[in-house]
């Protein structure tokens, strides 16, 4: 059943005539009516706010697969609590996490749930794990914009896309997820740039200015210099997520150890010392690694040699 609020917030908007509103409404039912199961009445509601005339089942079935190329679901595989996070940075991406989880309270006060972060970092160091934690902390639907879908060398057809993709993502209580942002959301006064990429920075700006707050979306840079300076303002939140500090790369070893089992060969500080300077993920990987090793040398391995064999394989791919 639909919120008393919303349905009277679509009278007055229907009254005043503000399509955009009425459409942002009624995208927040669909979203509303999804979560509580009600699937027919969804699709209806989107078929009608979405469609224009008669169109076949063919076409609509085209349609969805068309979606299907441009954006991808996930199925989230880290909780926030598997996250080895800077004090910070867990306490705004909880913040985010309570805001919805309690948006009708906010509401109630004629306030919205924060639904904007940028997350910005080398690579490696958990940006799209972070991403994948508030969609499974939210229990939501995890979408990753697929680029090979979006981007196309024909002109005007990318920012058509972009259009496509953000239709589909308004009707559902989800996280949205941009790797990579800089790829189209490059900065439009330099001179290098073409015009189709200023109308595609465009489009995208004016998608996520109609998204609707039951609509997470998370964006990720390596290169946050290259982004458009008037996309970085349309996030609500920027975090940086930078390579782990000693403490964090000893913590982040010590969870690897126990959820991998057995041991490492040496204790997750002296793996850490030993591996300064790896991203998370080179962590993770090196870890992975020694105990892959570990068990093809099954039943007696020999862990510290493996580890002091894998060290010298890392040093020479850092180019140490």
């Amino acid at each position: 059943m639909a919120r008393a609020d919303l349905v009277l917030d679509l009278v007055e908007a229907e009254r005043r005539g503000d399509r955009t509103r009425f459409r942002a409404l009624v995208e927040t039912l669909i979203a509303e009516e999804r979560a509580n199961q009600h699937h027919l009445l969804a699709d209806r509601l989107s078929e009608i706010i979405t469609t224009t005339g008669e169109r076949t089942r063919a076409a609509r079935d085209e349609h969805a697969a068309a979606v299907r190329d441009l954006v991808h679901e996930v199925i989230p595989g880290r909780r926030l609590e598997d996250l080895t996070l800077r004090p910070a940075c867990r306490r705004v991406l909880r913040e985010v996490i309570e805001e919805q989880q309690r948006s009708d309270l906010l509401r109630s006060y004629g306030l919205e749930p924060r639904n904007r972060l940028l997350l910005c970092g080398p690579p490696g160091n958990g940006k799209t794990t972070v991403a994948e934690a508030v969609a499974a902390e939210l229990m939501l639907p995890f979408y990753v914009i697929r680029y090979e879908g979006i981007v196309s060398s024909f002109l005007g057809e990318t920012a058509s896309r972009l259009d496509e993709a953000f239709a589909f993502v308004r009707t559902r209580r989800c996280v949205l997820f941009f790797d990579e942002l800089d790829t189209i959301a490059k900065e439009r006064a330099d001179a290098h740039e073409t015009g189709e990429i200023k109308r595609v920075v465009s489009t995208l700006l004016l998608q996520i200015d109609k998204l609707p707050p039951h609509v997470i979306l998370l964006a990720a840079t390596n290169h946050g210099e290259l982004l458009d300076r008037a996309a970085w303002r349309r996030f609500q939140i920027r975090v940086n997520l930078d390579p782990p500090s000693r403490e964090q790369a000893t913590e982040f070893l010590s969870k690897l150890t126990s959820r991998l089992g057995g041991t490492l060969g040496f204790t997750p500080r002296t793996l850490a010392d030993k591996l300064s300077g790896a991203s998370f993920a080179e962590l993770e990987e090196f870890a992975l690694d020694v105990r892959r090793r570990c068990v093809l040398q099954s039943p007696d391995p020999d862990p510290r040699n493996i580890v002091r064999e894998r060290l010298e394989h890392w040093r020479t791919q850092a180019g140490e």
